[in-house]
């Protein structure tokens, strides 16, 4: 049987590293939000989206979660018209990335939200250890 509080830091663990991960790709999103292609005609950066599934951690026998997949998302580029850019068609049009900011932004609240949650579960667990052993010291 395992430690019920081992479990918790690790369930917590892997939440933080989940999050963490999220929050790169939506930083590199944001980033690459007005990323276009280099020649005529060429896609621009893709919008990559996270991927999340349960996993049974079997050395603590408790599910976990982990990043199943990073994948473009497959929404289309906006068109805009600016025919003098180094990517416009022959009808100077330039594919856009297809990266919503607002999405983007909300993403990221949710994602530090639950980072911040997991981290709480990790800091609970550690006081009760810690509180754990201060009664064993003591009596």
């Amino acid at each position: 049987m395992q430690d019920p509080l081992q479990t918790a830091l690790r369930i917590g663990a892997s939440g933080l590293e989940a999050q963490s991960r999220r929050l790169r790709v939506v930083t590199e999103n944001l980033a690459n939000a007005q990323s276009t292609g280099k020649t005529p005609g060429s896609d621009p950066y893709t919008r990559k989206v996270v991927t999340f599934e349960n996993e049974l951690d079997e050395a603590m026998d408790a599910n976990v979660v982990k990043v199943a997949s990073i994948e473009r998302h497959r929404s289309p580029y906006r068109l805009e018209h600016n025919p003098g850019h180094p990517a416009a068609d022959q009808n100077g049009y330039v594919k856009m990335p297809n990266v919503d900011i607002m999405a983007e932004v909300a993403d990221m609240h949710e994602a530090n939200r639950s980072y911040e949650a997991n981290l709480q579960v990790i800091k609970q667990a550690r006081e009760m250890i810690s509180m754990t052993i201060d009664m064993m010291r003591n009596g």
